[in-house]
């Protein structure tokens, strides 16, 4: 019963601050609650005895925001950053609202043309342990991932290295 009180603690926390982050105009707070998702997500491996991803989620992705949080206040105007810009227009409002129609129809097809709830609701009651975990994320076989897993951490050096030439970028005159 305390796993379940848990979870939906963790899960109201983790939804809330992800509209909350979708919603703010201002980017340090989108930042901050982002970091609580990451952390809500964090708490529910702990809550599954992942502790070795749990950990990894707190290591890897609070290193992100604080990345993200140089690259926020280097790189965003000062007028941004005190929340000194112009409203949004009605019409981009309904234009993201009807793209998110459109991703959750998507989803909704997805899921229901692949039976992947029937097939959630069989896997439920099977334990994965970590060690199978760990080896679809490093292992180089059929349904494995590290191929993936290098290809982002070299878009994500790129990014940042294209950030941080944006950042230096000197006027010339």
């Amino acid at each position: 019963m305390a796993n379940i009180i848990m979870f939906v603690i963790l899960a109201v926390v983790i939804l809330g601050s992800a509209i909350a982050s979708v919603l703010t105009k201002r980017i340090m707070r989108s930042a901050t609650y982002l970091l609580f998702v990451l952390f809500g997500v964090a708490g529910i491996y702990f809550l599954l005895d992942y502790t070795f991803l749990g950990a990894a989620q707190i290591a890897v992705y609070a290193g992100g925001i604080t990345m993200m949080y140089i690259f926020a206040i280097n790189l965003v105007s000062k007028r941004t950053l005190q929340g000194l810009v112009e409203h949004i227009k009605g019409s981009r409002i309904c234009m993201g609202l009807l793209l998110c129609l459109v991703g959750l129809a998507t989803t909704l097809v997805v899921f229901l043309k692949n039976h992947f709830i029937d097939a959630s609701a069989k896997m439920a009651d099977q334990e994965l342990p970590v060690q199978k975990i760990g080896e679809a994320l490093v292992g180089s076989e059929k349904y494995q991932y590290v191929l993936p897993f290098e290809f982002i951490s070299v878009f994500l050096l790129a990014c940042i290295i294209g950030g941080i030439m944006i950042a230096r970028k000197e006027d010339k005159k």
